[in-house]
């Protein structure tokens, strides 16, 4: 984690007159025997200037319900949101805003699910997006599934 917090710090050191998000999001895959591949992404984005990610995967089960996935990967973003902030804060003259970003939306299967995980990851104080808002999980992490 070190060395993506400094490739994070660096890269807004480059252009520190932009605004910056970084945000932290996972998806998952049920694959055979009911285990799950997860993807955490974490994304750093240079407002209107484009951005970087850095990706870990992991793979863990069995899972035998959605609701089981889902709340595993808020978990991990989680995790990966604390691990990525407690590096950031050892870089003081870093500015950003922090999010984690869920899988989840009104629409489909995981709408039951929204004001659980929210909940769960505001517990945390961190900021949540949800879809189609939630990109480093919706579309940077799922890239890798």
């Amino acid at each position: 984690m070190p060395q993506v917090v400094a490739e994070i710090g660096r890269f807004i050191r480059m252009e520190p007159g932009f605004k910056y998000v970084v945000g932290v999001g996972t998806d998952s895959e049920r694959i055979a025997g009911g285990n799950a591949d997860f993807v955490t992404a974490i994304v750093i984005r240079r407002v209107g200037n484009g951005g970087r990610y850095f990706w870990k995967r992991k793979n863990c089960g069995p899972f035998h319900t959605l609701r089981d996935r889902i709340i595993q990967e808020a978990l991990f973003s989680i995790e990966t949101a604390g691990e990525v902030l407690s590096e950031l804060k050892k870089v003081s003259d870093v500015d950003f805003n922090f999010e984690v970003h869920a899988d989840i939306g009104m629409g489909g299967d995981t709408r039951e699910m929204m004001n659980e995980v929210v909940g769960m990851i505001r517990a945390y104080n961190y900021e949540v997006k949800v879809k189609p808002e939630s990109y480093a999980a919706t579309n940077v992490a799922d890239r890798h599934i």
